[in-house]
């Protein structure tokens, strides 16, 4: 049994005992003991002085020694005012540790036949740019979070929405028309998504000159931006896209299967997949069909000039355009139309959209909609919105072209990790792809790690340089732990010192061996509330934790040079389990772990 439920069913029966009665269990309510106090587990026994009719601390000391006289599992206790600490055998501790390292996935829950199906969308890129920085913080979040909740128990399907129509791609689209000769990525020599950035830029260009020459001459700004030559031709040619025109189809097809060979050399870099991949171009004609049905339910309004619009004033929302005037739809629209269909394709029960918070009100508005038209799953949409992701050099701008590639950043931390490890000699004797290899994983780990440790909703400057050091909260510092215990492991076997399948329970350990197996105990429920809370967040900055605790273990105790055959053999365990959990845990932040460091 557990050991919080060992002590809630003992704490329940020392009221029946001492005190002639019976509690809810509700009331009895274990924690962990605070970090600055003596103990494991802590109960607060205010709950309870009504039955005991005695002072707090009175009640605690009560309680407290008869769990010390009764529980074997209990050793001591303490109190503080109202608070009992516990103190749990150390015997107890390593009977744990049996238990824990004989199960192969520890801290894992299996997925059984009535485990419930989470969607997750993540990724959803344009395709008029190649993805930046920002997106990286998006992928590896809806990748982690996808992986957290596996581990939790749940069937979990990876989706990604592709924004491959719009004005968006047009932009680039009628660029490249205009300006692009006929340059193709073969030509050029450039990835594809590059490419059609490069020219959705130009197109930005153009236009600014467009409005400005139109407001020298006297229109009004706000009204340049709508008369100017380019705007009027972007929409032309979505009109042309959204019936049908065969020429701006095929441009559109085109152009966008440049991207998509981009983005998937991105995602393999990035080590993040999907199950299935959306592209609202052939969701929107869905979309739309609710609008129309909805408007004739009178849930939504046509205006005169047959725009369809939603009013959510009385929800504390403004109104929202659904179709413009000439009948196309708008980023809503299609978003309607996604989520209808994966509820009816997938028996999910719960979608989950990883989306940046910029579209935090976005999301308001089409999850009312939704509960508007009738859908009662719309209490299961959740929005994980994150924050924006800046360098020291300042933030991201897609349109001027100042954009943070995702690709270029990649490249530059796989290059500034070539260049550290050659300078320490840490990769000398190693072939070509080994180097390359393990450069790739220490960098994709660095950048990963330090998004990933980071509560999600919070905005977060990235420092690549200070990513990679070697010491501190950093992916490679955890990456070299794991490295350090597997040379360890080799060595015992390299030296015929067998690692033993069980230790004995009698061992008398040092308090940093206790303190790693209580830091190990802890593990399973790290797992759990990184999965409710949908933050990867808790489990990178346990498992920095549990490593800092093991190295300081590592250079205070002997472990191959302990001459106790039994001492050793458990220190051989604690750090194979400790690797595993390094392991594991990187895993589930999407983070490899390199042979050699």
């Amino acid at each position: 049994m557990n050991i919080e439920n060992i002590i809630r069913n003992s704490i329940f029966e020392s009221i029946k005992k001492l005190y002639n009665a019976e509690v809810e269990r509700k009331l009895i309510s274990i924690e962990n003991t605070r970090k600055d106090f003596d103990g494991d587990f802590t109960f607060v026994v205010f709950s309870i002085l009504r039955f005991s009719k005695k002072p707090p601390k009175q009640t605690a000391n009560e309680i407290g020694q008869y769990l010390k006289d009764n529980v074997k599992e209990i050793a001591n206790f303490n109190v503080i005012k109202g608070f009992l600490n516990l103190i749990v055998d150390n015997s107890y501790w390593l009977a744990f540790l049996n238990k824990a390292y004989s199960i192969h996935d520890f801290g894992f829950c299996k997925i059984g036949k009535n485990s419930p199906t989470i969607m997750i969308e993540y990724s959803s890129p344009n395709t008029n740019k190649p993805l930046h920085l920002g997106h990286i913080r998006n992928n590896v979040l809806g990748y982690s979070v996808s992986n957290i909740l596996k581990v939790n128990g749940n069937n979990v399907v990876k989706v990604n929405l592709v924004n491959d129509k719009g004005v968006h791609i047009c932009k680039s689209m009628l660029a490249w028309e205009k300006w692009g000769n006929g340059e193709t990525p073969q030509s050029s020599g450039m990835k594809g998504d590059h490419l059609v950035g490069k020219y959705y830029v130009r197109y930005d260009k153009e236009y600014k000159i467009e409005v400005e020459n139109l407001v020298k001459s006297g229109t009004k700004k706000e009204d340049a931006e709508k008369k100017a030559p380019l705007n009027l031709e972007i929409q032309e040619m979505l009109r042309k896209w959204e019936s049908g025109e065969k020429e701006t189809i095929e441009l559109w097809k085109t152009m966008n299967g440049w991207v998509y060979e981009g983005f998937d050399e991105t995602y393999k870099r990035l080590g993040v997949d999907f199950d299935k991949i959306y592209y609202e171009s052939e969701t929107y004609l869905l979309g739309k069909s609710l609008v129309l049905a909805g408007l004739n339910k009178g849930i939504f309004k046509k205006e005169e000039d047959n725009s369809v619009w939603v009013d959510l004033t009385n929800e504390g929302l403004d109104r929202k355009i659904l179709l413009r005037s000439d009948g196309t739809s708008v980023y809503i629209t299609q978003d309607l139309g996604t989520a209808v269909q994966r509820f009816d394709e997938y028996n999910i029960n719960k979608l989950i959209y990883v989306v940046g918070n910029e579209q935090d009100y976005h999301f308001k508005v089409l999850f009312k909609i939704l509960e508007k038209l009738g859908y009662s799953w719309t209490k299961e949409l959740i929005h994980l919105s994150y924050g924006m992701v800046e360098l020291p050099l300042g933030k991201m701008k897609s349109r001027e072209g100042a954009v943070v590639d995702a690709d270029d950043l990649i490249e530059e931390m796989i290059k500034t990790v070539r260049e550290t490890s050659k300078e320490l000699g840490k990769l000398d004797n190693l072939s070509e792809k080994q180097v390359e290899e393990i450069s790739n994983k220490i960098a994709l780990g660095a950048l990963k790690y330090f998004i990933l440790k980071i509560d999600s909703k919070k905005n977060m400057l990235f420092n690549p340089k200070e990513s990679i050091d070697l010491n501190g909260n950093t992916g490679p510092f955890i990456q070299y732990t794991y490295v350090r215990i597997q040379s360890l492991l080799s060595k015992a076997k390299d030296r015929d010192i067998e690692i033993p399948n069980s230790i004995l329970v009698n061992l008398k350990l040092d308090q940093f061996e206790i303190k790693l197996i209580k830091l190990i105990f802890q593990y399973p429920n790290t797992i759990n509330e990184s999965g409710n809370s949908l933050n990867p967040a808790i489990i990178a900055n346990y498992v920095y934790e549990l490593v800092k605790e093991y190295n300081h273990l590592y250079q205070t105790i002997s472990i191959l040079k302990e001459k106790d055959y039994n001492l050793r053999g458990f220190r051989l365990v604690l750090s194979d389990l400790v690797g595993r959990i390094i392991k594991s845990s990187l895993n589930l932040l999407g983070i490899d772990v390199p042979k050699r460091m």
